[in-house]
C-alpha cells in the first residue's frame, strides 16, 4: 500500500473510466434524444471488438492495427444506424418499457449472431504498434497503451462538446433533448436526426469496444457486463449529460482502483476485504446519488414526451365469459398430472411456469395499477428462496413453516428498499431498484460461510410428503392460485383504487387525502412478499438456490414476462409468463441458438401485439363487441324509424 502503488491504480481508473466513458457517452446522447432506454448497447460495444478482432486479423497487426479499430467502430455505427431504421422507428410511439422489451430481444439476437461468427472461444488481440510495452512511473512499470486511453477519454468527451456546441447538428440535438416534438414542428426531418443520434452513439460503443482489444479478450459475455456498468454511469451522471457521464466514469473507476489498492484492512479487529468490493462498488455510488440527489450529478428532471404510447385504461371485474374460461383452465390443471402420467418431466414444466406466472404477477401488481417500474424485482425473489433455505438448514424449522416464513423475510427486505426507491419515479426508480438488487447480489455471492457464496446451498428439499413431484405440482398449484387471486382481490380494494389514483394524478390523489408515497410503500412491500413466496417455492422445487436467482438476468426476465404479456390487463402477466417460460424451454431444447430465435420470436410479438398478448386480444374483443354494440343500435335504429 505503497505511494507508487496507489499512484499505479489512480491511473488504472483512469484508463478504466475512458473505455466506460465512450460507451456511456453513447447511451446518454441515444436516451437524451429517442427517450429510448437501449438495452442492446452494451451489444455494440461487444461487436465493436469482435469486429476489430477480424479486421486485425485481416489487415495485419503492424499497419492496419489502428485503421482496423476505427473501420470497426463505424461499421458499428453503420449497424446501429439500420438497427434504428428497420427497428426502432417502429416502436417510437410505443411506451418505453416496451421499448426497453424491443432492445432485450436485440441482445440475444446479436450475441447468437456473434457466437456464429465468431464461436464461444475468448479471443484475445495483438498489442497495439508503438504501445506495447510499458513506462516506469514511480519505479513501477505502467503500460503505454492504457497511458493512451487516459489521454482517448478528455479527447472525445472535447470533440463531442465541440460538436454538440458549435454545430447547427448539435444545436439540433440539444434541442431534441428538451423537445423533440417541437423540434420536429419546426421542419426538422426527425427521423434523420434519431437515426444520426443511434449511429454516432453505435459508433462511440464499437470505438469503446475496439479500444479495448489489446486489454481484454472479447466474449459473448461483455454485452451485459457493460450495459450494466453504462447505466449505472448515465444514471451517476445524470440522463442526457456528457459532461455528467465523464464525470461518473472518472467517480467509479477511482472508487474501484481505490478498494483494489487498499485489498484486506483490518478495522476495528475484523478483516473487510475492499478489493471484494469491485463487484458492486457501482451500484453502492449509484444507490447513494439516487438517494441524495434524483437526477444525477450534472442532470436535471427530463421533459415528459408527447407521445408515450396509449393511456393506461381502468383495469375492469373478470367478465362472465373469463370466469368461465379461469374455471376450465383450474379443471385442465386440475387433472394435468392424471393425464400425462407417462411424461413426469411436464409436471416439473408445470411448476416452473406457475412459479414464473407468480413472479410476473407480482411485478405487475407494482408496475401496473402502481405505475412503479421495477428493475430489480429479483431481489425479493432471491430473499425468498434464501430465507426459506436457510430456514431449514441452518435453523432446523420444518419445510412448511420455511415456506410461511419466508415470504415475510423477502417483505422486510421490500421493506427496507422501498422506503427510498418510492420517492424516486420513472428510470430513476427503477435503476434504483436495480442498484439494490445488484447490492443484495453480491451480499449473497461472496457471503461464503452463510450464503454458500457462488457455490449457493444445496440440500433444500421438501417434506417427506410433498417428495413426489406430483404433491409438490398440486401444493404450487393451490399457492400460486391463492396468491395470484388474493392480488387482484387488492387491486380491486379501496387500497388498489388509491395505488391507481397516485399513479394517473399524484396532485389530485393528494388533494383528497391520499398519501401516495405512502400506498406505493405498502404496494412495494406486498410485491415482495408474494415475490418470496414464489422464490420459496422455487428453491424446494429445485433443491437448491444459487446468486443467479436474484441476478439482473432474473429481474429482466420478470420485465419480459409482464411486457410480453401486457402491463394493461390483469391476465397479462400469468400469459406472458407461461408464453416466455414455455418458449425459453422449447427453443433451448431444440436449438443451439436458442438466444436468437428467442430473441426473433419476441420482437414479433412486440411488433404484431405493441399492448401484449393478453392486451392485444383484450383491445381485439373490445373493438367486436364495441362493432356488435353499434349494429344493434343501428339496427333498433332502423326498426323504430320504419315502424313510425
Amino acid at each position: 500500500m505503497g505511494v507508487s502503488s496507489f499512484v499505479v491504480q489512480l491511473l488504472n481508473g483512469l484508463a478504466g473510466a475512458s473505455s466506460l466513458f465512450l460507451v456511456a457517452a453513447g447511451l446518454s446522447l441515444i436516451f437524451g434524444v429517442t427517450r429510448i432506454v437501449n438495452f442492446a448497447h452494451g451489444s455494440f460495444f461487444m461487436v465493436g471488438i469482435y469486429l476489430a478482432y477480424s479486421l486485425v486479423g485481416k489487415f495485419g497487426a503492424s499497419l492496419g492495427f489502428w485503421p482496423a479499430l476505427l473501420l470497426a467502430a463505424v461499421i458499428t455505427g453503420v449497424l446501429g444506424a439500420l438497427v434504428e431504421m428497420v427497428l426502432l422507428r417502429r416502436i417510437y410511439k410505443a411506451p418505453e418499457l416496451f421499448q426497453l422489451l424491443a432492445t432485450f430481444a436485440l441482445v440475444l439476437v446479436i450475441k447468437d449472431a456473434a457466437l456464429w461468427i465468431w464461436g464461444p472461444e475468448e479471443l484475445l488481440g495483438p498489442r497495439a504498434p508503438g504501445l506495447a510495452g510499458s513506462v516506469d512511473i514511480l519505479g513501477r512499470n505502467f503500460p503505454a497503451y492504457d497511458l493512451f486511453l487516459i489521454v482517448v477519454g478528455p479527447l472525445v468527451l472535447g470533440a463531442l462538446t465541440l460538436l454538440l456546441t458549435r454545430t447547427r447538428w448539435g444545436t439540433l440535438v440539444r434541442a431534441a433533448t428538451q423537445d423533440r416534438e417541437m423540434v420536429s414542428a419546426l421542419g426538422v426531418n426527425q427521423a434523420w436526426l434519431f437515426t444520426a443520434v443511434f449511429a454516432l452513439g453505435a459508433l462511440l460503443a464499437g470505438l469503446g469496444g475496439a479500444l479495448q482489444l489489446p486489454r481484454e479478450p472479447a466474449t459473448l459475455e461483455m454485452d451485459l457486463n457493460t450495459i450494466g456498468a453504462a447505466f449505472v454511469v448515465v444514471v451517476v451522471g445524470g440522463m442526457g449529460s456528457i459532461p455528467g457521464a465523464y464525470a461518473a466514469a472518472l467517480l467509479i473507476a477511482e472508487i474501484k482502483a481505490i478498494c483494489i489498492w487498499l485489498g484486506v484492512v483490518e478495522l476495528f479487529g475484523v478483516s473487510v476485504s475492499f478489493s471484494k468490493l469491485t463487484l458492486v462498488v457501482e451500484f453502492l455510488v449509484m444507490a447513494v446519488v439516487l438517494v441524495v440527489r434524483p437526477w444525477g450529478l450534472m442532470g436535471k428532471a427530463q421533459a415528459n414526451s408527447r407521445h408515450t404510447g396509449l393511456a393506461e385504461a381502468p383495469l375492469r371485474h373478470p367478465g362472465r365469459w373469463f370466469k368461465l374460461g379461469g374455471a376450465a383452465l383450474m379443471a385442465a390443471l386440475v387433472l394435468l398430472p392424471w393425464l400425462t402420467a407417462g411424461s413426469p418431466y411436464l409436471s416439473v414444466l408445470m411448476i416452473d411456469l406457475m412459479i414464473a406466472a407468480l413472479f410476473a404477477a407480482s411485478l405487475h401488481f407494482i408496475m401496473g395499477p402502481a405505475g412503479m417500474h421495477s428493475f430489480g424485482h429479483a431481489a425479493y425473489f432471491g430473499l425468498g428462496a434464501y430465507a426459506a433455505a436457510l430456514l431449514v438448514r441452518s435453523a432446523g424449522i420444518p419445510m412448511e413453516l420455511a415456506l410461511v416464513l419466508a415470504p415475510f423475510a423477502a417483505a422486510v427486505g421490500a421493506l427496507i428498499y422501498g422506503w427510498f426507491c418510492v420517492r424516486l419515479s420513472g428510470t430513476y426508480l427503477a435503476m434504483l431498484t436495480l442498484a439494490f438488487a445488484q447490492i443484495t447480489w453480491a451480499i449473497c455471492y461472496q457471503w461464503d460461510g452463510f450464503t454458500g457464496g457462488s457455490n449457493g446451498l444445496t440440500g433444500v428439499w421438501p417434506a417427506a410428503w410433498l417428495a413426489d413431484k406430483v404433491n409438490y405440482y398440486y401444493l404450487t398449484l393451490a399457492l400460486v392460485t391463492g396468491a395470484v387471486l388474493l392480488l387482484r382481490r387488492v387491486l380491486f380494494s379501496p387500497f388498489g383504487y388509491a395505488l391507481r389514483a397516485g399513479r394517473d394524478s399524484a396532485l389530485r390523489a393528494d388533494a383528497i387525502g391520499i398519501d401516495v408515497k405512502r400506498m406505493q410503500w405498502v404496494g412495494f412491500i406486498i410485491a415482495g412478499g408474494f415475490a418470496g413466496l414464489g422464490g420459496a417455492l422455487f428453491a424446494f422445487s429445485k433443491g437448491s438456490i444459487s446468486p443467479e436467482a436474484l441476478a439482473v438476468g432474473k429481474s429482466v426476465d420478470g420485465l419480459v414476462m409482464v411486457l410480453l404479456g401486457g402491463i394493461q390487463t390483469l391476465s397479462g402477466p400469468v400469459v406472458g409468463a407461461v408464453t416466455f417460460t414455455w418458449l425459453h424451454d422449447t427453443v433451448a431444447r431444440n436449438t443451439d441458438y436458442w438466444r436468437a430465435m428467442l430473441g426473433a420470436i419476441i420482437l414479433l410479438l412486440v411488433l404484431l401485439f405493441p399492448q401484449g398478448i393478453a392486451g392485444s386480444i383484450k383491445h381485439l374483443i373490445d373493438s367486436w363487441q364495441e362493432r356488435r354494440r353499434h349494429r344493434a343500435a343501428a339496427a333498433i335504429h332502423t326498426t323504430t324509424k320504419e315502424q313510425a
